[in-house]
């Protein structure tokens, strides 16, 4: 993958590249929306705890397909208010920690007025790209 962030435009807010080039041939893998369910049902109050299990769940899709963090080229995340930027951010800021600066995928953020339950503040759908 090939990061693109032009110098003729402000960098990037975050942790993250403005484009990113996928080589052709590429296998592709892209995840439906992962929400902050715990596997014993739970959803945690905390938006950063509902994102850890977002992106626990993202890496476990990964991992069917010989995948991880690094493979990732964009993040799509919905979030119910502004106050919920700051969890999700360190959170998605915790799965990316591994991942080289010159690997980082494109990112975008979207506050919406609501999930399908009114405990569900963080969404997060990635798409994903190896050789």
């Amino acid at each position: 993958m090939q990061p693109l962030n032009p110098p003729s435009i402000a960098a990037p807010f975050a942790r993250y590249s403005h484009g990113v080039e996928v080589p052709q041939g590429a296998r592709w893998v892209r995840t439906s929306g992962q929400l902050g369910l715990a596997v014993d049902g739970t959803v945690p109050d905390d938006p950063f705890d509902q994102a850890q299990i977002c992106f626990g769940n993202i890496m476990a899709i990964l991992a069917e397909a010989g995948m991880g963090a690094a493979d990732v080229v964009h993040v799509s995340a919905y979030v119910t208010d502004r106050a919920h930027m700051q969890g999700y951010m360190r959170a998605r800021d915790a799965f990316l920690a591994e991942v080289p600066d010159d690997r980082l995928p494109s990112s975008t953020l979207v506050i919406v007025s609501g999930f399908t339950r009114p405990e569900f503040k963080v969404e997060v759908e990635v798409w994903a790209a190896a050789k």
